[in-house]
């Protein structure tokens, strides 16, 4: 975890604070069983108890009433959406952007807080930016990628089917229709299949990496924004 953090940490702690907490995951055996109850049951009975302390641990020592990111990949990115379920005004205020990477926002989440609001564009704050990458739709996985209700497309931070180059030879191309990126031109066959549920068709294993400079400008575009707002 600590050479995860340390990479994630070279694009995303450029210029800011950095607080990644260690907590205890959940196994991917259990996700594997793709029982949403089971995973909603063994996450809040393990997982969430350390993220929502470690979140509490830093608003009160370590952020001071300054503006905040928050970020995180997979389980993590279920732990972004679950903190922003249980922001209080005070700190939605604070809130520049959360990025839910390799996650789902699911219609639910958004029934019971409305104010997880989906990026529409670069700039805009107070949002969430989320996404998740495949070869087709047809390898959509409901445990991380549905149902979702947002989607952008961190190339070109469109939320149509406007298609995208990355690293010059790959075309990255949101689907509006079912909330993901279609990657044409990667290959992702290195990827480990886990369990035979993820890196199979999809690409969750790159999420953090494939599109880390377009995030590490990202994170800077959205500071900027949130310090000079629009009059």
């Amino acid at each position: 975890m600590m050479t995860e953090m340390t990479e994630v940490a070279q694009y995303m702690a450029d210029g800011n604070n950095f607080y990644s907490p260690y907590y205890r995951h959940i196994t991917l055996n259990t996700w594997a069983t793709l029982n949403e109850d089971t995973i909603r049951r063994r996450y809040e009975a393990v997982a969430w108890k350390d993220v929502k302390n470690a979140f509490e641990h830093y608003l009160t020592h370590y952020n001071q009433g300054r503006p905040f990111i928050l970020a995180g990949f997979s389980q993590g990115g279920k732990s972004v959406v679950e903190l922003l379920k249980t922001l209080p005004e005070k700190h939605r205020a604070q809130l520049i952007a959360a990025y839910v990477l390799g996650y789902k926002v699911t219609p639910d989440d958004v029934q019971k807080a409305p104010w997880i609001k989906a990026a529409q564009g670069a700039t805009d704050t107070g949002v969430t930016i989320c996404y998740n990458s495949v070869s087709d739709v047809k390898y959509l996985k409901s445990v991380i990628s549905a149902p979702n209700v947002m989607c952008i497309n961190p190339v070109n931070w469109k939320t149509d089917a406007t298609p995208a180059t990355l690293h010059d030879t790959i075309t990255v191309t949101l689907s509006p229709e079912h909330k993901v990126l279609v990657l044409k031109g990667f290959d992702g066959s290195y990827l480990p299949n886990i369990l035979n549920i993820l890196n199979v068709g999809d690409y969750h294993g790159i999420e953090p990496w494939v599109y880390s400079e377009n995030l590490r400008q990202n994170i800077q575009q959205r500071i900027r924004a949130h310090r000079q707002p629009t009059k």
